[in-house]
Formats: C-alpha cells, structure tokens, sequence
C-alpha cells in the first residue's frame, strides 16, 4: 500500500488523519515526506508538537508557542490569562495554514487538544490537521499525582474526525521473535514465554562498556556514566563549542538554551579519539542512533569511523529555529517562515549513555537498559524499541516483576483497541 499517497488524498481532500503504529514503523519519515510534499508546492504547513523535543525533531515549534495560549493549562487558564481571544496576527497566522502537524501526539493533553481546537474555531481554519504518534507509548506529563487525560478524552478529539492511518512494518529490526516480544511489551501482554524471552536479555554486563550504549530513565545518571566513562580514556581532550547565529535582534539566551536542551545540541561537546559516539541526525551516509567511533579531530572537522569500517567526515551543521513572519513580497503582504537563529554543531553525542527520552526516534545497535528508572507507562516499551539488535541488547535485572514494568495506561490501551475508554 502507498500510505504517502493515501494519506495526502484524504488531507488534500479536507480530512483530518491520525496517522499511528507501534515504534519503528516509519511514523516520522512519512510525516517528513507528508510536509516536503506540501511544501514543494508552496504550502504552508505548521509542525508542531508539545514538547520542545519532539518539536524540534520535524524541525517545527511547540503547540503552546504557535497558538500562542502563553502558560495556560485549560481554556478557563486562557481566559483568567486574557488570552482567550486571540490576536489578529496569530488568526492570520493559523487562518494561512494548509496543513498542520501535530507530532507525539500521546503526549498531548485532553485541555490542550481542546485549546488547539478553539483556537482553529476562533481562525476559521480551512486547512488539514494531522496528528501523529502512538498512545501506547508516552503519556503526556502531569504534574504530581493529577491523573493523566489523553487527547482521545476531549469532546474536540470526535470533532475532528480523523481518518486512521495505521502503519504496522517494522523497520528497525527483521527479528520476528523480537518484533513479537515488542508487540506484547507494547499492549503490556506479558505471558510466561514473555517473561522467560526478557529474563533471556539479563546477561552479565561486559567489561568493555564502550561498545555499549546504556538507555537510562533519568538525565544526571545519563550525564554521570558519560563523563566517567570519558575518563577511563587516555589522550587529550578536545571541545567543540557550539556557534550560535542570530538572525532577529529579540533572541534572547535563554531562548537560545531552551532550544537547544529540546534539539539535543551539547554547548560544548567534550571527546577524545577513540571515544564512541552517537549520530543525532539522518543524513545519506549515516542515521540517528547510529554508532561510530572519534578516530581524528582537526579544526574544523570530527572524523567518524563507523562499524563497517567506513569514515565519515563531519562538519558543523546547523539547527535553526523558525517563527512565522507577515512580509511584503511584490507589493502583497505574504506569510513566510524565517529562521529567528541558528545553532551550529556536530551533529553527535558521547554514545555511552543516554535518557530515554533523548533516544526518541534513534536505533541502537548495542544496546543496555537500565530497567530500575523505567517509571512511567509505556516507558519500556520505548526503550526496548530502540534496539535494532537484539542479539546485543542487554537488559539489567529489574527490581519489579517484568509486568510491572512493561504495563499500559489503560485508557491508552482500550482507545487503541477501539474500546469505549
């Protein structure tokens, strides 16, 4: 089946689609496919996502800071705020769009889906709307013990009624056990022969850890393995500051910091050769999640010998941030997207540890998972789901029962199921 020309007939034909499926199926390549296809023909489209992060990886902008809803959580917010109704620029704004992608969009609230909503309404919105992600994987965040409340919950979920696009072939491995193993980790199924197949991944952990790359739940034990890790290297260190451009005065550091937490951009990226890293990016010759190892750094260039022997030469690349500007192109007032700065980096990281959360969209060849900081659902389902490898995949031994921790917000699973949640 052509899902990029399904999908692009129902949005060009004023529908609505939530295009879903497990990890691994091909979600964000689609969607990239999905916008360049607009975009090639002077479309204009509106990546967003609520997190930074996951914004920053369809090179788009947070839902909050494009519908300009400032730090409400509900629409009652919005209104104590006296941002209920919008302002004229960011009706046009919303009113000019032809798409409008909203990525992770398990991580969306119900309150917030229905912020987007009302602000569509209030803009008289003609556009397509398309939401993309898995609600078997990671629920929106709440803050202390308030229950959680998916987009699927709000009365403006059903408004929109969405085309469902399904994608199911996993491109990250051809294991078909593992590919078995992962389904039942992702609906939470797990039986004896699940739990025997994951007690199988509990090996001794090697003494050469370099060549793995440890998956944890929380950044500083993340950052504490790299350095100390780095330590156990001989040679000199080098470090590679990030540069920074500003195109538009009102950039502030701040901005710039936040920016660049979400879009996983070191400051200063500290190595030394024959430190193993981690690409952050696709490119022709190589992709996010890929393994190498420092073999020279010179003045402008980092050279990355990969596992099959070949050396990829790097440069600084750069990451921008984009606002939407109204401009005077011959005489008529236009809509244009204009980068507000760029952040120019290698585009690697130290391979020896890394959250969760940042492995979002990578494969990882040699893999170890740290099970006693899985605290969330789903969460070990996305963390088994970056190995691409199973033959080197090592799992830690939990402190729980395997079907503690592989469990599923239950909401999450009835919707997916196509049950009354």
């Amino acid at each position: 089946m052509n899902y990029k020309e399904k999908t692009l007939s129902h949005l060009q034909n004023g529908r609505n689609v939530f295009l879903t499926g497990g990890a691994g199926v091909g979600k964000t390549t689609l969607t990239r496919e999905l916008i360049a296809a607009y975009e090639s023909e002077a479309k204009k489209v509106a990546k967003l996502a609520s997190t930074g992060m996951a914004a920053t990886l369809i090179g788009g902008q947070t839902l909050h800071s494009f519908f300009d809803l400032g730090i409400a959580d509900d629409v009652d917010a919005l209104e104590r705020n006296g941002k209920f109704e919008p302002k004229k620029k960011v009706k046009k704004l919303i009113y000019s769009m032809d798409l409008i992608v909203i990525d992770e969009i398990s991580m969306v609230s119900d309150k917030l889906f229905e912020m987007i909503l009302l602000r569509l309404q209030q803009s008289e919105f003609k556009g397509a709307l398309l939401v993309v992600g898995d609600f078997l994987q990671l629920p929106p965040v709440v803050r202390g013990r308030n229950e959680v409340h998916f987009a699927f919950e709000s009365a403006a979920w059903a408004l929109c009624e969405f085309v469902k696009i399904e994608l199911t072939h996993i491109y990250r491995t051809d294991d078909k056990e593992f590919i078995e193993l992962l389904h039942a980790v992702r609906f939470g199924s797990i039986d004896e022969s699940i739990h025997n197949a994951l007690n199988g991944f509990i090996k001794p952990l090697p003494n050469e850890l370099r060549e793995y790359t440890f998956l944890f739940g929380k950044n500083i034990s993340a950052s504490y393995h790299n350095k100390e890790q780095l330590k156990e290297i001989d040679g000199e260190h080098f470090y590679k500051e990030a540069q920074i451009v500003k195109h538009k005065k009102s950039v502030s550091d701040k901005e710039i910091e936040r920016f660049m937490q979400d879009a996983r951009i070191e400051a200063t990226l500290e190595l030394k050769v024959g430190a193993p890293v981690l690409f952050t990016r696709n490119a022709w010759n190589y992709y996010n999640g890929e393994r190498g190892e420092i073999v020279n750094v010179d003045a402008s260039y980092l050279y990355v010998q990969k596992s099959d022997g070949k050396v990829v030469k790097l440069e600084q690349v750069a990451q921008s941030k984009s606002e939407w500007q109204e401009k005077t192109l011959k005489g008529k007032k236009e809509l244009v997207e204009e980068e507000r700065f760029s952040v120019y980096q290698y585009p690697v990281k130290l391979a020896f540890a890394i959250t969760i959360h940042k492995s979002q969209g990578m494969s990882i060849e040699n893999l170890i998972i740290e099970t006693r900081e899985i605290f969330a659902p789903s969460q070990f389902y996305v963390a088994l789901s970056r190995s691409c490898n199973p033959k080197s995949l090592i799992l830690i031994a939990p402190q729980r029962q395997w079907y503690e921790l592989a469990y599923v917000h239950p909401k999450a699973m009835a919707f997916v199921r196509g049950e009354e949640c």
